[in-house]
This record gives structure tokens, sequence and C-alpha cells, in this order.
């Protein structure tokens, strides 16, 4: 049987429609996960919706909706980026889901009753994460990524005996039980832990009335804190039925990587373990957390009018230089910057004027000296092409899994450039009295085009699957050798200014 591998995105919050960040996680995860299949696994990949909270009972408001109406559309709105951005997710969650409820009041259940107590809190609550936040992380008295100030609330909560579980958490990632990527990010939350403390577990009803009741005899008058419920997405969200829907799916299929946004890390790295401890359920396997994007040096705002619709990106410039583009230049794990101008110079540099052209100058060559058919052999494989693409699949290996995505695609494209100059060296097109030469040169330019193709195919689905047929050759990677490959004349990315 193959082996299980099992990635999940966080699950967007529906207050308002879709932006490039959200992109940006869903490609991001994508590639993982078609990674994986690439290596035979059997892979299941999760996204969804997370359509609770106080804001959205203020965003749908603000709309002339109820609750339900809006979050069914912005949540459409969300499916439909997915198919945009030729997403392979295998399931999609919504929190509003009848087994979304169910597994969430499962868990509560399942957490020990002496973990869980009513207390009164007062603090400083940010809509905008829906979340308590402690004075020392607010700059000028306002919460520094929504530039809002938070509420003074007062109020009686149950409250999650994190402090119990703390050091356990510490321990398993510490460890590296729980891995976290990058390493700077693991210290961070080493250091949150430090100071963790038990943490609000429900709100009450009058305050947020769209979301799960608390599951208990008297519970009716709070409702479950919006990550408190939010979080067993990664189990309501795995295939099973309503009828086998339960937590030991979990311990069976825990998630091998959550992909998450370095806003939401404290959740996921310490609240969510905690609870999976309580319940006696298996912790996460790693934690991979990505940057923000910022465009033309400044973060993304309403205010400032500079945010970015993904939608318009794909419908003006094709889904596979979108997904070059957040790839390529947005280090993986690091903030990174969006301009049209930083789109236009990346898609000419090394779609149009690197790989598009490579692809060019090889059928070229096959239509010009062998009438467009051209039988591919391994034995006039040269060593030395055979090392560079040998060592290419290695460093892009090793890439993927310490999650350096923009280090792979540039490994990618060194191996592109390798084949570029290649042909320079050569000079093919002077070879018409060498056939036996010539032969060489072709039979190792469409090596590396077979290799590109699939090096490509987890990150430019699309371009890897035209590059085959461009090629003429079998996609699925069969009966290669000695089979005659029928190029097809085509401009994979015509340069121009976008």
């Amino acid at each position: 049987m193959a082996e299980k591998f099992y990635i999940t995105t966080a699950i967007d919050y529906t207050n308002d429609r879709p932006h490039l960040g959200h992109a940006l996680e869903k490609i991001q995860a994508d590639t993982l996960a078609r990674y994986h299949r690439l290596r035979g696994e059997d892979v299941f990949f999760l996204t969804g919706t997370d359509e609770h909270g106080a804001k959205i009972v203020k965003a749908a408001k603000a709309a002339g909706k109820n609750e339900k109406e809006f979050v069914d559309e912005i949540s459409a709105k969300f499916q439909k980026l997915l198919k945009e951005l030729n997403i392979s997710n295998d399931g999609f969650i919504r929190t509003n889901d009848e087994k979304h409820k169910r597994l969430a009041e499962e868990l509560w259940r399942k957490i020990p009753n002496e973990d869980l107590y009513l207390g009164e809190y007062e603090g400083l609550y940010c809509i905008g994460h829906e979340a308590f936040i402690k004075k020392s992380e607010l700059k000028n008295g306002l919460c520094p990524d929504h530039q809002i100030e938070p509420e003074k609330v007062k109020e009686e909560n149950y409250f999650f005996k994190l402090s119990k579980y703390k050091d356990k958490v510490r321990g398993l990632i510490s460890e590296d039980k729980i891995k976290i990527f990058p390493q700077f990010r693991k210290e961070e939350v080493l250091n949150l832990i430090k100071d963790s403390e038990d943490v609000s577990f429900s709100r009450p009803t009058k305050s947020i009335s769209w979301g799960i009741p608390v599951p208990v005899v008297g519970g009716a008058s709070q409702t479950m804190y919006v990550w408190t419920e939010a979080l067993a997405n990664y189990i309501s969200g795995l295939p099973y039925d309503n009828v086998l829907l339960n937590l030991s799916h979990w311990n069976e299929h825990p998630a091998d990587i959550h992909l998450i946004g370095k806003d939401i890390l404290r959740f996921h790295a310490i609240i969510w373990p905690a609870m999976l401890l309580a319940a006696g359920l298996e912790t996460p396997k790693s934690i991979y957390v990505h940057g923000f994007i910022t465009v033309d040096g400044q973060k993304m705002s309403k205010t400032i009018g500079n945010v970015i619709d993904p939608f318009d990106l794909v419908k003006k410039y094709g889904v596979d230089p979108v997904r070059y583009y957040l790839l390529r230049e947005i280090p993986s794990y690091e903030d990174g910057d969006f301009s049209t101008e930083k789109f236009e110079a990346r898609y000419n540099a090394d779609l149009a004027n690197n790989l598009g052209n490579l692809i060019s100058r090889v059928v070229a060559l096959i239509e010009k000296f062998f009438n467009s058919s051209f039988s591919y052999s391994t034995r006039f494989v040269l060593k030395e092409v055979d090392d560079k693409v040998i060592d290419t699949w290695k460093r892009y290996n090793e890439s993927i899994n310490n999650f350096k995505l923009h280090i792979a695609l540039e490994n990618v494209f060194s191996l592109i450039d390798f084949a570029n100059l290649y042909i320079d060296e050569s000079k093919p097109w002077a070879l018409s009295g060498s056939p036996e030469r010539l032969n060489i040169v072709i039979t190792n330019l469409i090596m590396v085009l077979l290799n590109v193709a699939w090096l490509l195919k987890p990150f430019l689905p699309q371009t890897s699957d035209e590059i085959f047929e461009i090629i003429g050759a079998d996609k699925d990677g069969k009966s290669w050798e000695e089979k005659p490959f029928l190029v097809k004349p085509a401009i994979l990315f015509p340069k121009s200014n976008l």
C-alpha cells in the first residue's frame, strides 16, 4: 500500500473575498501535495473556510444579508479561486457544515472536565484576530496586524488548562516530534510557550451568537471560541462520511503538514497540540509557516487600496505565470513583495526568454534536421548531462523537504540555463554533416526537457503537460526509449510587455 500523506492549509475566514495572500498559501500547499503524489504517496489535501465569529456577524450586517447567506456567498468565492489556480485539493471543509459542528462538539467532550473551567476574563479583544491579545503586543495602542484598537472585554468564559500541557508541547517541539519550518519559527514558538497561560475556550452567546454552542449541560449561554472549533476542521475534514466520522480517524491519519501563515502560529503550534494531548489524540507531525505578501513594499490594505485580486491576475496573465511568480519570487517562509514590474521582469526573464526559448530552440532543431520526428535513446546521454540532471533532482528534493520551494524552482531553472548553454556551446545548427553528433546533442536536450517537465509538475502542472505535448512525449513517463517523438511547434510563453 502507498504511504499516506495528509496536508492542510489554514481555513480562510469568510468575512471578505479572497486576496493574493490566500492564493499564495493554496499554491504552496498544492505544490507540496502534487510533489508527494509524484512520489507515489496516497495524498489527502484539505482546505476550506472558517465561517463563525463576530467578524462574520459584522460583515454580513454591513452587506445587508443574514450570516448564512453571507458565508455561503464568500465560501463559494474561495472554492472558485481553487479552480482558477488549478489547486488539486481532495477535500473542502466548511465550519458551517453539520459534520464539522458534530465533530467540534465531540472534541470538546473528549477533553477532560478538569481541564475546562468557568472563570471571569478581563482583557483586550481584537476582532480582526478574533482573539484576545496582550497589551505588550500593541503598537501605539493598536493591533499591529489590523491597525485597530482592541475592545476591552470583561466576561465569563470557559477556560482550557493550557498551562497543564505546555511543557509537554514544548518537549515535542524541542525534540522535533512536531517539526516547525523554518527554524526561526521554532525558536519563536519555544519563546512564546514560556509565558503561555490558560486560554479562553468560549465566549458568552450574547457576545458571539453566530457559532457552535458549548455542548455541556448549561452551556447554551456560551458559544465555542472561534479558534476552539475552527481547529477541529483538521479532523472533521477527513474523508469519512457522517456515519463513520469520529475522532479516532485523526489517530489513523494525523496531519503530516499544517501549512499556515505566521500570524496564526501560536494557535497551531501551542494551543492545537495541547488540545489534542488533552483529548488523547496524536499531534501533527510538522507545521510549515509562510510569511505575508506586500505590494510595492506596503502591506495590502483596503484603506490604501492596494489589495491584489488573484482572479484578475489569473485572467490577465494565466494561471501558471501567477503560480510561478508566487512560488519563485516570494520566499516560502518569509515576507515577499508583489509589483507589476517585478511580475513582468520575472515572466520575461524566466518563462519567456529561458524556458520558452529552450523549448522553441529544441523544437526548431528537430523540425529542421529530423522532419519533426525524433527517436529518443538513453545510450546517447552524456555523463555530464546525466550528472547535472541527477544533481538537480537531489537539490530539488532537499529544498522541497525543507520548505524552500523558491530554491527548488531556482534549481530547475539552473538546469534550463544549463541546457540553453549546452545548445550555444555544441552549435547543433552546424552539425548537419555529423548526424551522430547531432543525434547526441538532441538526445541530451530531450532528456533535459523530459526531466524539466517532471520537475515542474508540482509547481506548474499545466506547463508541465504542455511541455510533454509539445515534444510529443508520453506525459505518464512510459515508453520513451526508442519511441518517435513527434514535436509540435508552439510558443509556450510569448515575450510581451504584460
